[in-house]
């Protein structure tokens, strides 16, 4: 008689999947620890109008890119993040994918840094003021209301990159070849439990 082993394997491949990740962690914690780039921490919060993003991000660029900012070259990131579910029966299901576009450029008639992430537009006076605030997350809509269940489990997903495509052609194409004009984050892995919206604001009562 063939006894079935489902069960056993998804309990253990749900293990491997904690060790990657505890792993992973320290992995980003010796990137960090390093001067590397690297997501130091997110959180999803729940709101009346659906599920927002909390994150800090260390970014750290290399001489290349540093420079291509002073001679004026924008440089775009891409902001990445995947929310997954976890089943014990088939593979994760596939909840959230959202990309989030920023823009850092070097204003030279004002010689200050601009961090343009769409809906809304910095200024620093230094470059570290300008990577502080590229890597700063706050209240980023990336969820409907409905989308994520409460109190259910659920693994996201967060690294920032670089869109090398959006280059001035000559140096994207250089950008394939070396890693001159590359950067990106490692994928940073939590799991987490989908808070609960908050209640309805109370209307007051009519006198």
């Amino acid at each position: 008689m063939m006894v079935s082993s489902t069960p056993c394997c998804a309990r253990f491949e749900r293990a491997l999947r904690w060790i990657a990740a505890a792993l992973f962690a320290c992995c980003v914690g010796l990137a960090s620890a390093d001067g590397r780039s690297a997501v130091k921490e997110a959180a999803i919060h729940a709101t009346a109008q659906g599920h927002v993003l909390d994150a800090d991000i260390k970014v750290a660029l290399n001489r290349t890119l540093e420079d291509a900012l002073v001679r004026g070259i924008d440089l775009h990131f891409l902001l990445e993040l995947e929310v997954t579910r976890p089943r014990d029966w088939w593979f994760d299901a596939d909840v959230v994918a959202a990309v989030r576009t920023q823009r850092l450029y070097y204003h030279l008639l004002l010689r200050r840094y601009i961090v343009d992430a769409g809906y809304r537009t910095q200024t620093a006076a230094t470059l570290d003021e300008a990577l502080a605030l590229l890597g700063r997350v706050d209240g980023w809509r990336v969820a409907e209301r409905g989308m994520l269940e409460p109190g259910r489990r659920y693994e996201g997903r967060l690294r920032l990159r670089l869109d090398s495509a959006r280059l001035p052609k000559p140096l994207s194409i250089g950008a394939v070849a070396g890693d001159r004009w590359e950067f990106a984050t490692p994928w940073y892995a939590w799991s987490f439990d989908a808070p609960s919206p908050p209640p309805p604001a109370s209307s007051q009562a009519l006198p």
